[in-house]
């Protein structure tokens, strides 16, 4: 018979083991949400200030408790197992990590797709976009150190940041002297559907909001233009292509 539970030290080491993982996730939620309400009671640049104090020490903060309980020590702030592992390892959980990123955007948009429909999860989507674009402009800025105004030249680099460069194949060709036509030549979630036998999933709404907002972000004189995205039509060798110009 099992023993009741009545306390979390009830709990057998599956169940704790659950709940430590419960716990993890509750912590990123309540993480996301103190950007939510900062962001919406003072504004996306307090919000920015914000994350950029509370990120380095709160990451800090629970990777030297962490670190302590499983075992691992931090090199400037990473965690020695990660500097340890050989490059083509670190290069996988990379690249596992991006198709995990993509994979959720997938699930949020499914969970609202199959209980509400197409349009309302395109509206969530889009309006989804028009926060995680600026902000993971300031994220690879950031990481990068680009400063405020890079030009194209700073938006071409950020360009080969985003978490979709490590999961899509992607080109840049220059447009004169002032503007470049950036194309994915192969995404992940077009492919999957092509294998499937499915006509391209009309992103143009999505990527519209996507792309405008990651170049305003890294620099605000760049302008975006859609060249084609779905449903337009579009060649064999690319999904969607944008021109990005920088104002006189």
């Amino acid at each position: 018979m099992a023993k009741p539970v009545a306390t979390i030290d009830d709990l057998d080491q599956t169940q704790t083991a659950r709940l430590v993982m419960d716990v993890l996730h509750r912590t990123i939620v309540h993480y996301a949400l103190w950007f939510t309400e900062i962001r919406h009671q003072m504004g996306p640049e307090k919000a920015l200030e914000c994350l950029s104090t509370a990120s380095e020490r709160s990451i800090g903060i629970q990777l030297k408790r962490l670190g302590k309980i499983l075992g691992f020590d931090l090199q400037d702030g990473i965690p020695t197992p990660l500097l340890n592992m050989e490059k083509k390892d670190l290069s996988a959980l990379l690249d596992g990590a991006a198709i995990n990123w993509l994979a959720n955007d997938g699930v949020w948009f499914q969970s609202v797709e199959f209980t509400n429909g197409m349009n309302d999860a395109k509206r969530c989507n889009d309006s989804s976009w028009a926060h995680f674009s600026p902000f993971e402009a300031w994220s690879v800025r950031r990481f990068l150190d680009l400063g405020d105004r890079p030009g194209l030249e700073g938006l071409k680099k950020a360009l080969n940041f985003r978490v979709y460069a490590r999961i899509n194949v992607q080109s840049f060709e220059d447009d004169g002297p002032d503007a470049f036509i950036f194309r994915m030549n192969d995404c992940r979630v077009q492919a999957a559907r092509k294998n499937k036998n499915l006509d391209d999933y009309p992103c143009k709404s999505g990527g519209l909001v996507e792309y405008t907002y990651f170049a305003q972000s890294i620099d605000p004189r760049i302008e975006t233009e859609c060249i084609g995205c779905p449903p337009d039509a579009h060649p064999d060798e690319w999904y969607c292509a944008w021109r990005f110009s920088l104002k006189k």
